[in-house]
């Protein structure tokens, strides 16, 4: 007769935690000014005042937005808080950067909010493999957030985990 085969990993005190779990649905748009600048370099404020004044901000309702150049030009921190202050009302993320940085920002407010002392004195596993696009900086964040309270971090899987911290 066979043996029963024990599943370890169920019945450890382990904890997983996979970000991707956390992961803000919605829409990105990286919104790129270019087009919005005199030969795609110059700012010239009336103009980009026009087009701030004509645009149909409501196109954004309920989407994550980037706002960026994707060239060179040098863009004065008003031009962003202008098209951030049109977008407030739609949008529900507006942050400065790529989509990398927007998951980032998205991320920093998911495990900001995050109760970690469900965690308290166990042995925790992040989960590395994501099938969304969960940011490096992510891990980083949720690890620094988790070591106060847990017993060790691990990364990875539970078959194949790497330790990173254990409590003395």
């Amino acid at each position: 007769m066979a043996e029963e085969i024990i599943n370890r990993v169920a019945q450890s005190k382990l904890q997983v935690i996979d970000l991707e779990d956390y992961y803000p649905e919605g829409v990105r748009f990286v919104f790129d000014i270019k087009d919005w600048l005199h030969e795609g370099f110059v700012l010239r404020e009336r103009e980009f005042r026009q087009f701030v004044k004509d645009y149909n901000w409501s196109q954004h309702q309920d989407q994550f937005v980037a706002l960026n150049c994707s060239t060179d030009a040098i863009i004065p921190a008003w031009s962003y808080m202008l098209l951030t202050l049109e977008l407030q009302p739609y949008a529900k993320k507006v942050c400065v950067g790529d989509l990398q940085t927007l998951e980032t920002s998205l991320y920093q407010d998911v495990i900001g909010a995050l109760d970690v002392e469900i965690y308290r004195d166990k042995p925790l596993i992040i989960k590395g493999c994501s099938n969304k696009p969960v940011p490096t900086n992510a891990y980083l964040m949720l690890s620094s957030k988790l070591k106060p309270v847990a017993k060790s971090i691990m990364y990875g899987e539970a078959c194949s985990s790497v330790p990173l911290f254990k409590r003395k």
